[in-house]
């Protein structure tokens, strides 16, 4: 009952807010503001996309989804209300400042995640790890270009390369949290799972950084041979361990003077300037400032951060979350926003984006045959490793800022507003359709241990 009252005044919310937008968007007053710098429309705009996230967020959850997937959705239907000839939100879909904060949500998301890898963790995952990795970045990007380029025939290769691109990454985040609802982050099964997530993940950055490597080059009219390509893979793969390296023995050494300091907010400014100093850093060399702000998170560890813990009541991560809070829903609902739901009518594309689906899931079942350890659930590691989730949903964003010249040498963006809905919607059913179906396989698996096994249940559970 709470959820369809939740649904209800979510709605009524959003109605209002959506008259609000509309009222000062035909408001004389409004106007006469403008030459004291900001719009103030962009005020409104930006607390409706903060609420539009937020009660989003919150209805998915009761739901048992995941909050981005609200964030997500929530903007999808608010953009499609111009379909109904409601275009009061429309110039928040490219407005430069809802963009920017969008971009800063991104970094921020991609810092966070990085702190919460541990390189470490990531050596000691063994072999399994790696090798379901690797394939299950192979074979998704395999049938993607498949897929791309039997639909697409027309778009240029590169076009069909990106998209077999947003097919690689695994989302951390979504598959570790159904993994600790359901009491299996110990297992082998969910270790492997991790520990090939974190690597898609870096292997993914990488593909993006050659493949916007060769759309640079496009745009410039330089051919792009295979030495170019193997030195920007090398140039990824150089600042990544050198961020790292150098981190290694810079930063501890930074944030210890810096604890010295007695003011509060300290260790949060300092680590947050790092990112963006890593993300602008990654930019100059040529990479996506995501790159560096993964680095970064890389970078820091919780040992650098023992001399905050006189002025420090929280650790970094908690300290983050407010800010991650504010920033990082603002890119999904801007994601939202931008889709076109007109592509629906269009029979092909909804054709092609159930073709990227099914490469998208099957891609991630071949990589769970790699996995070497004995005894192993096979189907909950594939299962695993399918929602592409927010990692997918940045390839998409970067995808329609990057331009490169058409056939009569026209700058337009590498994917089509079409192609980007049909990413999104891959994204939204690879995301929807994983958490019933691992709870599923671990359920089975679990019901089989207790068939099977002799031993009272309690053990089973603790061996769980």
């Amino acid at each position: 009952m709470k959820k369809y009252f939740l649904l209800s005044l979510s709605t009524l919310a959003v109605i209002a807010l959506l008259s609000i937008i509309s009222l000062a968007g035909e408001t004389q007053a409004i106007e006469s503001t403008l030459q004291h710098g900001l719009n103030p429309n962009i005020l409104i705009g930006f607390a409706a996309i903060l609420i539009f996230a937020k009660l989003g967020g919150e209805l998915f959850e009761r739901f048992g989804q995941p909050a981005v997937l609200g964030e997500l959705v929530t903007g999808i239907l608010v953009g499609s209300l111009s379909l109904l000839g409601f275009h009061s939100v429309d110039f928040l879909k490219n407005n430069e400042i809802i963009g920017a904060l969008a971009e800063i949500g991104v970094i921020i998301l991609l810092f966070e995640v990085g702190l919460e890898s541990n390189i470490g963790d990531m050596l000691k995952v063994g072999g399994s790890s790696l090798l379901v990795a690797i394939t299950g970045v192979v074979a998704p990007f395999i049938l993607g270009w498949i897929v791309a380029a039997y639909f697409l025939p027309e778009s240029s290769q590169l076009t069909h390369l990106f998209i077999a691109a947003t097919l690689c990454a695994t989302s951390v985040g979504i598959t570790a949290r159904v993994l600790k609802d359901l009491g299996q982050l110990s297992t082998k099964e969910s270790r492997i799972i991790l520990g090939a997530a974190v690597i898609d993940d870096v292997l993914g950055l990488l593909i993006l950084a050659v493949i916007g490597g060769a759309i640079h080059a496009a745009q410039t009219g330089a051919a792009l041979g295979a030495i170019e390509i193997v030195l920007i893979a090398v140039k990824s793969g150089v600042f990544l361990v050198g961020s790292i390296a150098a981190g290694h023995f810079l930063v501890p050494h930074l944030f210890h003077q810096a604890g010295n300091l007695e003011r509060r907010g300290v260790l949060l400014a300092l680590s947050i300037a790092f990112c963006f100093a890593m993300a602008w850093l990654a930019s100059v060399v040529g990479l996506a400032p995501i790159v560096g702000a993964f680095a970064a998170g890389l970078v820091l560890d919780e040992v650098h951060f023992e001399t905050f813990r006189t002025h420090e009541e929280l650790s970094l991560p908690q300290l983050i979350t407010p800010v991650s809070s504010l920033f990082v829903p603002i890119f999904f609902v801007l994601m939202g926003l931008k889709v076109d739901l007109s592509f629906l009518a269009k029979p092909e594309i909804l054709l092609f984006a159930g073709a990227l689906t099914l490469a998208a899931i099957l891609g991630k079942q071949v990589c769970a045959f790699a996995a070497i350890e004995k005894k192993t659930n096979r189907l909950s590691i594939g299962l695993g490793m399918i929602p592409r989730g927010e990692v997918g949903l940045i390839m998409a964003g970067i995808g329609m800022t990057l331009v490169m010249p058409n056939a009569s040498g026209v700058a337009e963006p590498i994917i089509s507003s079409a192609i980007f809905g049909s990413i999104i919607l891959m994204v939204i059913l690879t995301t929807l359709v994983t958490p019933p179906l691992l709870k599923w396989s671990l359920s089975n698996k679990r019901t089989a241990q207790r068939e099977n096994n002799p031993i009272p249940n309690i053990l089973i559970e603790a061996s769980d």
